[in-house]
């Protein structure tokens, strides 16, 4: 899969599995930090998402991976992430 098609299925996979309500997935910026200033997700919405990638990408996140932080910066750096480790 391509990197661009991945971002494009994070983005709506980020939609959908935290039920984002006021956001489509056309409106999240790739390199927009998903935390805080971003789309304010937090630690809970991590957790929800790390399962989702899982299931979807066969990518296991553990909670506990002290680079979380810049694994779940961003999409772009999520669709880094899934494309580095997904199983072949």
């Amino acid at each position: 899969m391509s990197q661009e098609k991945l971002k494009v299925e994070l983005k709506a996979l980020i939609v959908e599995v935290l039920m984002l309500e006021d956001v489509s997935a056309d409106e999240i910026v790739s390199d927009a930090p998903l935390f805080r200033e971003g789309l304010g997700l937090d630690s809970i919405d991590a957790l929800e998402l790390a399962i989702a990638i899982h299931k979807r990408f066969g990518v296991k996140i553990a909670a506990d991976d002290e680079a979380n932080k810049v694994i779940f910066y961003s999409v772009e750096s999520l669709a880094g992430h899934i494309a580095a480790n997904q199983p072949l």
